[in-house]
């Protein structure tokens, strides 16, 4: 079986140098802020709280405010899992009946900064993306210089979507999992009676395979170059179409209209055609995988398209007394850490615990 997992993934800026540096020396080096789909109404049977943590985790979180709040913790909302060593900002709804406990609430590392009433339950993936203000520090003395080439370089070319090696697992033991339940090899009992363990581990063998069929696009410099039988996704209404028509849908791709979009492996799975299919199909089979496998679970392995490319919104950098700041947005599922990857060049340092989007 191929373990690409285990080798660096390609830069797609190799030939810039890179800046250097070490990431989340501080709580306060890493800062997130959730841009949410929507505002609450100030109306309804449900509280949006806006919280910030700082060096709290997720699950820690929600254990904490249906401690106070007296509630279970099933009935606390999130949107998307945040980072544990950083200070985050997100929305949080808890029933409404919660609301005469919220100005007794007090616990270090939470802060309640405002409520307001919505009519429907915060769900996961209601949200848009994360704005990011990340201090890099111990930066080599021309990583400034350095740093401002690579801004250029994406600008224009975007950088790879790569999922962060943080959702392998440690020693990819939850990639390892999920690989074997694919093939419904022997795995231990906790795996079927935690449902988020198993969701975990397929989702981590769902995003190695997507890591590698990307990474074979940006070592064979077709990343920016549409494919007959690509699966395109349109950037502004997400719709997505299979490519027929090479030089219209290039000149679209150029224009950032649509995007190339990659494999998250399953039966709901738009799929792609002609030498784009085969290739797919190549990599499943190096990991002794074919599309029938994912029937297994398909609850959790539904399949998806990903895309290959990000353009970062509003990316600035800014050279301070302790490193270079970066400020910019991405949408909902993207890793900072592989925008910062793209600068640092340096593998041990971006792959830092609790890198959550």
């Amino acid at each position: 079986m191929s373990e690409p997992e285990n080798s660096i993934l390609p830069y797609l800026t190799e030939d810039l140098a890179g800046t250097g540096g070490s990431l989340k020396n501080a709580v306060a080096d890493f800062v997130v802020e959730e841009i949410p789909v929507y505002a609450p109404t100030g109306e309804g049977d449900h509280l949006f709280l806006w919280i910030e943590k700082r060096g709290v985790s997720a699950q820690f979180l929600v254990k904490i405010l249906s401690q106070q709040l007296r509630i279970n913790p099933r009935d606390v909302g999130v949107a998307g899992m945040k980072d544990r060593h950083a200070i985050t900002r997100q929305f949080v709804s808890v029933p409404g009946e919660c609301e005469p406990l919220l100005a007794d609430f007090a616990f270090d590392g939470i802060s309640i900064l405002e409520s307001a009433r919505h009519e429907r339950k915060l769900k996961t993936g209601h949200l848009k993306g994360n704005r990011f203000s990340i201090l890099l520090r111990n930066t080599d003395d021309d990583g400034f210089e350095n740093a401002v080439a690579i801004q250029e370089q994406i600008a224009q070319s975007g950088f790879p979507n790569y999922y962060g090696a943080q959702r392998m697992g440690i020693g990819n033991e939850t990639l390892i999992m999920g690989l074997k339940l694919l093939k419904n090899e022997r795995v231990p009992s906790k795996y079927f009676s935690n449902k988020s363990l198993k969701r975990l581990a397929l989702s981590a063998a769902q995003s190695c395979l997507f890591n590698r069929v990307l990474s074979d696009r940006v070592s064979d410099g077709s990343l920016h170059t549409v494919q007959l039988g690509d699966v395109m996704q349109v950037c502004e209404s997400g719709g997505m179409f299979v490519v027929e028509d090479v030089p219209t849908e290039q000149g679209r791709f150029d224009l950032q209209e649509t995007v190339i979009t990659g494999p998250i492996f399953g039966p709901k799975m738009k799929q792609t055609t002609h030498a784009v299919q085969e290739h797919e199909e190549k990599i499943l089979q190096e990991f002794s995988l074919e599309p029938a496998h994912f029937l297994r679970y398909k609850k959790l392995t539904s399949g998806a398209r990903r895309p290959f490319l990000i353009w970062p919104e509003q990316l600035k950098i800014e050279q301070t007394d302790d490193g270079i700041l970066f400020d910019f947005a991405l949408p909902s599922g993207v890793y900072a850490t592989m925008l910062l990857r793209e600068f640092m060049k340096n593998e041990t340092a971006v792959s830092v615990p609790g890198d959550t989007v």
